[in-house]
């Protein structure tokens, strides 16, 4: 049997390993180093909904003619420049009461999606907007200090930079026949916004466009040096899929079946 004291620094090691562990996965003792820039990330609906199997009332693609038409959030994002990110900083579990008056935006700008839960660092399983404070909001400091003040502020640089307006005065509207050059329109968002963004693609259909802020909010190029996109590519137009739509392959569940 091992002395008493052979098995002491054994259990200090572990001991260590463990709160090392914590401080790399996030997240409470705030041994996460500061951010260096905010990417703002929105989701092209017309993209992700055509991927939609299943519906529920979560999922913002399945409200029929209430379903969003234009770039939504997907969120607000702290970043560094080696192209890692925080997360998880502080605890700080999500609590919808402290954005209760910005309940109709949100719904609005920066619905889910997807059906299901999402996970979030220290809430279990709950909505999409406490994955993204507590994932993102939470490693904000010191510029967005609490969970209002990080919904707002995205909410209020979203209305500023209206990249569904650009495109649409540059040409770029959705349809479902339409190719687009990528050069177009990431030159149609440099001409306004004057930083380059991040394009996501989908296979040729844009999924997400991303917009890059220095910490006072002015614009700054992203990092991204390769993209997902090829030359050419969709912006797909929304199809219905409302309960009253005709699709009868879509089907309804709730959102605890969708976990």
């Amino acid at each position: 049997m091992a002395s008493l004291s052979a098995q002491i620094p054994l259990c200090l090691a572990l001991m260590m390993a463990a709160c090392l562990m914590i401080g790399i996965n996030g997240s409470i003792d705030g041994a996460q180093r500061e951010f260096d820039y905010f990417a703002l990330s929105l989701q092209w609906p017309g993209t992700i909904c055509h991927k939609t199997r299943h519906c529920c009332s979560s999922n913002a693609c399945c409200r029929g003619s209430n379903s969003p038409t234009e770039f939504t959030i997907h969120g607000l994002w702290p970043d560094y420049n080696d192209g890692t990110w925080p997360s998880c900083c502080y605890r700080s579990q999500f609590d919808v009461k402290e954005i209760s008056t910005l309940l109709d935006a949100l719904e609005k700008y920066w619905p889910s999606l997807y059906c299901g839960k999402s996970s979030t660092c220290f809430s279990g399983k709950g909505l999409f907007w406490a994955h993204e404070w507590e994932k993102h909001g939470t490693c904000s400091s010191p510029v967005i200090r609490d969970e209002y003040s990080y919904f707002i502020t995205t909410l209020n640089v979203y209305f500023k930079y209206n990249v569904t307006k650009i495109l649409n005065e540059a040409g770029y509207v959705p349809s479902n026949s339409e190719r687009y050059p990528l050069g177009g329109i990431v030159s149609a968002i440099e001409n306004s916004f004057r930083a380059t963004p991040e394009v996501i693609c989908s296979k040729e259909a844009v999924e997400e466009i991303r917009l890059c802020f220095f910490k006072d909010f002015k614009p700054r190029n992203c990092l991204a040096s390769k993209t997902s996109c090829p030359k050419y590519v969709s912006l797909p137009a929304y199809v219905s899929m409302g309960r009253e739509a005709s699709e009868s392959e879509i089907a309804w569940i709730s959102d605890d079946e969708a976990l």
